[in-house]
């Protein structure tokens, strides 16, 4: 039995949004992680390629669908409520 491959799914410039999106996709079910070249986080200015998340290559469509889903979604005002007197 092999490892399976994993893929970048997508880049970031910071560990903040990476998180974010790791965090969509474990709620979705889908195991992910995050690769960096930091120093393991003790030195983030050192990252030149970005922050990476990676998912198995099983797993590549499923996981850029769910995470282009949670980029569409809107955030909408609460609806105006009427003064309490």
């Amino acid at each position: 039995m092999s490892d399976p491959d994993l893929v970048v799914v997508r880049t970031y410039i910071n560990n903040f949004e990476a998180e974010i999106d790791k965090s969509t996709l474990e709620a979705a079910g889908l195991p992910s992680m995050i690769r960096s070249d930091d120093c393991g986080g003790l030195r983030p200015h050192l990252w030149m390629g970005g922050i990476q998340l990676l998912v198995r290559s099983e797993d590549v469509t499923r996981a850029t669908e769910i995470l282009d889903a949670a980029g569409q979604v809107e955030i909408l005002d609460e609806p105006d409520m009427p003064a309490e007197d």
